[in-house]
């Protein structure tokens, strides 16, 4: 029996339970969205499921309780689905808005990777032996692992960016850099790369 550590094992969790059957829907799924909200999500880079991957590990039930400047603005339709004696299990994503420093809004699908919840709680378990560098060494695993298993199956492919920052405030009451910003920067990144590669496939053609 392969044995795997525990955040690989957490990351085919992920991978196998919702991220791939959310990934082959999500194109539809956004182009339901657009005729029903004038195309807001009509950018390539906001068509993708932003993963958001924070070394502490602690998450929240509403990106909003972690930065103010991320608002939720509605859900994509749902996907329905039989799925483990479980009828019509709904599988859904959520759409932000992100305000800049200048107010100017942003929008993309966003969640955190949920597994990141366990590897939090069981640092501050004292019998479970596992500190916070533990905790910080095992999150960067996981990013490395979800990332190398999406990147390999064809169904993932330009669905989704992994998105791991560094929230561990060098004191209680400072963080450097706010989740609104991270994420901003990489839907940035994103339209750069989706600008690049349009340009040099018309200059193939």
């Amino acid at each position: 029996m392969c044995e795997y550590p525990a955040p690989v094992l957490l990351a085919l969790n992920i991978f196998i339970g919702l991220l791939h059957i959310c990934f082959i829907a999500l194109k539809d799924k956004v182009e339901t969205f657009n005729e029903e909200n004038n195309n807001l999500l009509r950018s390539p880079e906001t068509m993708k499921l932003y993963i958001l991957i924070p070394l502490s590990c602690k998450i929240y039930n509403d990106l909003k309780t972690e930065d103010e400047n991320i608002t939720f603005i509605k859900e994509i339709p749902p996907l329905l689905m039989d799925r483990a004696g479980i009828k019509q299990r709904v599988f859904k994503n959520n759409v932000y808005r992100i305000l800049d420093e200048d107010h100017r809004p942003y929008y993309c699908i966003a969640e955190y990777a949920t597994p990141l919840a366990s590897l939090y709680e069981m640092s501050n378990i004292t019998s479970a032996g596992f500190s916070k560098q533990d905790r910080t060494e095992q999150a960067k695993l996981l990013y490395r692992t979800l990332n190398d298993i999406l990147e390999s199956s064809p169904d993932c492919y330009n669905t989704f960016r992994l998105v791991i920052y560094d929230d561990c405030p060098r004191t209680e009451d400072h963080q450097d850099h706010p989740l609104s910003q991270i994420i901003l920067k990489h839907l940035k990144q994103q339209h750069s790369e989706e600008y690049d590669l349009e340009f040099r496939t018309l200059r193939s053609d």
